[in-house]
């Protein structure tokens, strides 16, 4: 692989890098794949895995993937964190959403809220316990995550079409791992600690595609997208996760994140972590060691499995 220019970030999966391959989800026994959450477009499907154990009804992590808005599956690589909490005894529903290239902002939101409705409307079929889920996600699926953690009843992001009105899109818990908050800042943020490309801006990058339009002249669809727009008492509790070298989504995004919601609601509502050293979507966030951290973190919102 050719050497990185100091101080620049390659895309991910750029140059030789080939993406993490999807996870072996053939031992998971009790599975529901590819089942359609509304009928627009083929992206809105969902898939549900339940814990090979137990009769339920499981807790559930509700897994957002990620890919800049534009790329990514409800079961490529980055599943395989979430599918930890098998182990754990909770249930993981993986959902797909229209991507920037089929729809802009707010599809993408009313997709992941359509299908948290539907997963509560149906839980009693599939043995989910629909008062009891946390929103998980890294990158674009970390924004997308957060995103259902502030905006309970924004009626932005309810589209009757997709049905289930009468079910909540709220979630008791999230995790969010290096999720963009404030596309207008992230550019002056990276050029703050050194990191190239500083492209966010630019009308072809995957910020002003998911908005459909160049972020600089839509300031209030930005502001419409922003986590922090939303935060309030009414909020979920969440653990914020990022890299201090992330040159793709600038750290300062999750830092800026955590003081809006300590300045509106206080400190008891999230937990931030910088991980000293890490990247856009590295390894350590991974590693058994945190893993722990997360699902310790959402054992204390939703109530150890083990302990019911």
């Amino acid at each position: 692989m050719r050497e990185p220019i100091p101080g620049h970030c390659p895309p991910p999966f750029a140059l030789d890098m080939e993406p993490p391959p999807p996870p072996d989800v053939s031992g998971i026994r009790r599975k529901w794949l590819d089942v359609p959450y509304a009928t627009l477009s083929a992206a809105q499907q969902l898939d549900i895995y339940l814990p090979n154990e137990g009769d339920g009804p499981f807790a559930i992590v509700f897994y957002v993937h990620g890919g800049g808005f534009a790329i990514g599956d409800k079961r490529d690589g980055m599943l395989a964190p979430s599918l930890v909490a098998l182990n754990r005894g909770y249930a993981v529903v993986s959902v797909n959403y229209r991507m920037s290239g089929e729809a802009v902002f707010p599809a993408a939101v009313n997709d992941v809220k359509a299908a948290l409705r539907w997963v509560k409307a149906r839980a009693a079929d599939y043995c989910l316990d629909a008062g009891r889920i946390a929103a998980f996600g890294g990158s674009a699926g970390g924004h997308l995550a957060a995103m259902l953690g502030v905006s309970a009843r924004a009626p932005l992001f309810v589209e009757p079409a997709f049905g289930n009105i009468d079910q909540t899109d709220d979630v008791q818990a999230v995790v969010d791992w290096f999720g963009p908050t404030d596309f207008l800042a992230m550019d002056g943020q990276l050029a703050e600690s050194g990191f190239w490309p500083r492209d966010h801006g630019s009308e072809l990058s995957p910020e002003s595609v998911y908005l459909g339009a160049t972020i600089a002249d839509v300031p209030d669809v930005v502001a419409a997208s922003n986590p922090m727009t939303y935060v309030s008492a009414a909020m979920a509790p969440i653990l914020i996760q990022h890299g201090t070298e992330d040159c793709l989504v600038p750290c300062q995004q999750s830092v800026e994140f955590a003081r809006v919601i300590e300045e509106r609601v206080g400190s008891e509502r999230f937990e931030l972590e910088l991980l000293e050293g890490a990247g856009h979507g590295d390894p350590q966030f991974e590693t058994p060691e945190n893993m722990k951290k997360v699902f310790d973190f959402i054992d204390r919102h939703l109530g150890s499995p083990a302990a019911r």
